[in-house]
């Protein structure tokens, strides 16, 4: 840990949002388990973190059965979502109140090569065996060594102040 000012001060949660807003985000479906045991959430905080080992990065809330259910199976698989999936988005961000296995039967999903949901009208997929994982406040970075990735068609779904929105197409 580094040194701090012992009179500085976190910015305000709402403020810290209101700035970050600002940064559009792709947004992604983190799916793990099979059967009953499937597991998945919605997010906006994925990155390609390095090529050597290709990696990429996640942050989940810590109070997310996702979380607990990547820690449990080791292995997740990112889906990037495209125009015309703000539905899909919005269920697996728990606005419907659905939860768990549930979330998926309005969707096509595949097992993809680690066993974990993929979604098959994905842009863009990528499945991660768990390299590492750290705790930070609320939520959890995990690292995922990518072992397979597929690109689909389509313009990309994003998160830009708070709403979902697509691109126009070039």
């Amino acid at each position: 840990m580094f040194p701090q000012a012992a009179d500085r001060r976190s910015v305000d949660a709402a403020e810290f949002r209101r700035a970050m807003g600002n940064l559009a985000g792709g947004v992604a479906i983190v799916a793990t388990g099979v059967d009953t045991g499937r597991r998945g959430l919605t997010v906006s905080s994925v990155t390609s973190l390095c090529m050597e080992p290709p990696c990429l990065l996640v942050g989940i809330n810590a109070s997310s059965e996702t979380h607990d259910a990547i820690l449990a199976y080791g292995s997740f698989a990112v889906s990037l979502l495209g125009s015309g999936q703000q539905d899909l988005a919005m269920r697996f961000a728990g606005r419907d109140g659905v939860k768990g296995a549930q979330r998926f039967v309005t969707a096509p999903w595949d097992q993809g090569q680690l066993d974990v949901p993929v979604l098959r009208d994905a842009i863009g997929a990528v499945e991660c065996e768990l390299y590492q994982h750290q705790a930070v406040g609320t939520h959890g970075i995990f690292i995922g060594r990518i072992v397979a990735a597929r690109a689909g068609d389509g313009g990309p779904l994003v998160n830009f102040q708070g709403t979902l929105r697509t691109l126009p197409q070039p």
